[in-house]
């Protein structure tokens, strides 16, 4: 029905939207709606601010309507790609159809925290490529079709932002940072120069300065870059300072260090709890010294990510700093730490650390992706990783070169990821973040506490998790008093694998396990989703011993 797709009437002081209401444009501020306990009066489904949202867009398209030439229909139909921007006259018609796209990510994203929703309608891949139509044609599709495959994208993706999705250790949806990320693919652009990204360049300078300061180096002095993701941020590192070491020596090699020199059977460690030792890292690194090899590189990890441990990174630096070592922190997923100064003394000794990664979409719940480098000395990342490409990096523009950040890259090019962090940040502030981070660690205390001494269940180390890492086996009443202990962790081992499977058919709840060494399949649970509440962790128990206890 046409008429049906017009614009809602809106009528004096109420929020616009065409659901039953009885709240007023004024009811509420921003504030209120991006909290994490947000309380409004709207009574429609959508809330306030997306009933704010769409009478913006009724707006923008009622003016789209009032100025259309005279011959085209008012009727809802979707033409040809060609029609759209940048055709002539394509306004009109492109804004119809983004507009009917963003009705699709509206509704999705409200029922993505709906817990009456599932987090996944899960089908297995055999059944989901014959459910529809995936192939790749040769003739274009109607923009029709398109619509039906961005709704039947969304309706077989996994909620990540449900209140109940535990799986990973990224998790929630801000909606600030939702609509950074759709500014920043409006704006298409390129990282690797300032004179195509010098709003984007510029943020990113002023953002890793503020994480260099709250790591605790001097003034926020160093570099640093944002990077796809944390295994090309903590490769950096030891490139970094294997060309500084190959500056240094001379060494005859015929090339500079590149990724192909290192293989991953170089590591020192040993573990304790999830730990580095460091008594033991000292002994390792004397023996290889034995040997004639020359032991450069100590990666200890802030947050660790089966168990959340937190290596002593004072006892650490100690070592480094006696062998000349350089010394990195993988703060990718206990980095947010920093920001709670409820916390962050679990990252004492971090500020000695020549380079640290964190990783923002972890803890922060910043839109995928976005990883920091942080270098307490600015200038190495140039002077390893530049290839002095002369059609990007040409030396005498007009403006300062050192906001010319591509050559800083292995990639070069670079997706813009600082602007999501960026603007949420100023939307919460650093209390807002520091709240966030303090209330899932609530949460994962939360859990640890109801289910130590619950009967049935196992906790995989002793002691209060030190992170949102709640790592434990549920063990059902059928193998609970199994004398033999082999065949009761022969058992144990399928509880995990079965439980996982049942939660994603019936669509319930989603948490991870594995098994770690010589211990069998455990659940790993971690909280980092905002919208999570303590009435959430009581279902996941619940849930657990629903679909478990015939095991």
């Amino acid at each position: 029905d046409p008429a049906a797709k017009q614009p809602p009437q809106t009528a004096a002081g109420t929020c616009g939207c065409n659901k039953s209401c009885n709240c007023t444009k004024a009811a509420v501020v921003f504030s209120d709606l991006y909290s994490t306990g947000t309380k409004v009066h709207c009574k429609s489904k959508l809330g306030l601010a997306l009933c704010s949202f769409h009478r913006a867009l009724s707006r923008t398209h009622s003016s789209a309507l009032k100025n259309k030439p005279q011959n085209v229909s008012t009727v809802y139909f979707f033409p040809p790609l060609s029609d759209l921007l940048p055709a002539t006259d394509g306004d009109t018609k492109t804004m119809t159809f983004l507009q009917e796209v963003v009705d699709i990510l509206l509704a999705y994203i409200v029922e993505s925290f709906d817990r009456e929703t599932k987090v996944i309608d899960f089908h297995y891949p055999n059944e989901l490529l014959q459910m529809n139509n995936w192939e790749l044609q040769d003739e274009p599709a109607t923009l029709d079709d398109i619509l039906i495959s961005c709704r039947a994208t969304l309706k077989y993706a996994i909620k990540t932002a449900h209140p109940r999705y535990f799986n990973q250790l990224s998790t929630g949806l801000d909606m600030v940072g939702l609509a950074a990320d759709w500014l920043t693919s409006t704006a298409n652009t390129n990282m690797f120069t300032y004179e195509v990204a010098p709003v984007f360049v510029l943020l990113e300078y002023v953002t890793l300065k503020k994480m260099r300061e709250i790591i605790g180096w001097p003034d926020g002095r160093g570099d640093g870059i944002f990077s796809p993701g944390i295994r090309i941020s903590n490769s950096i590192p030891p490139l970094i300072f294997s060309f500084f070491l190959f500056l240094c020596w001379h060494f005859n090699v015929g090339r500079r260090p590149s990724l192909n020199n290192f293989k991953a059977n170089s590591s020192l460690f040993s573990l304790c709890s999830g730990k580095l030792i460091p008594a033991d890292l000292e002994r390792r690194i004397l023996e290889a010294k034995q040997k004639g090899f020359v032991p450069f590189f100590v990666s200890a990890t802030a947050g660790t990510t089966v168990y959340g441990a937190f290596d002593p990174l004072i006892a650490i630096s100690d070592i480094c700093k006696k062998y000349n070592v350089w010394m990195h922190v993988d703060g990718a997923w206990g980095g947010s730490l920093l920001m709670s100064r409820r916390h962050r003394w679990k990252l004492d000794g971090v500020e000695r650390a020549n380079s640290v990664t964190w990783n923002p979409h972890k803890m922060m719940s910043v839109p995928l992706q976005c990883s920091a480098l942080l270098v307490r000395e600015e200038g190495l990342m140039q002077n390893c990783n530049q290839m002095h490409a002369c059609y990007l990096f040409q030396q005498d523009k007009h403006y300062d070169l050192s906001y010319d950040t591509g050559d800083k890259a292995l990639q070069c090019g670079r997706h813009v990821d600082i602007f999501k962090l960026w603007l949420m940040w100023r939307a919460k502030g650093t209390i807002g973040f520091e709240a966030q981070i303090d209330k899932c660690l609530e949460l994962s205390e939360y859990l640890y506490n109801k289910i130590k001494d619950r009967e049935g269940y196992e906790m995989v180390f002793d002691g209060k998790p030190q992170h949102t890492n709640v790592c434990f086996w549920y063990l059902p009443p059928g193998i609970r008093y199994m004398e033999d202990k082999e065949e009761r962790k022969k058992h144990l081992h399928k509880v995990a694998p079965v439980i996982k499977a049942r939660m994603m058919e019936y669509g319930t709840t989603m948490v991870s396990y594995q098994p770690q060494g010589d211990k069998v399949n455990f659940f790993r649970m971690v909280i980092s989703n905002p919208a999570a509440t303590f009435e959430d962790i009581d279902f996941l128990i619940e849930e657990i011993e629903r679909l478990g206890q015939d095991l």
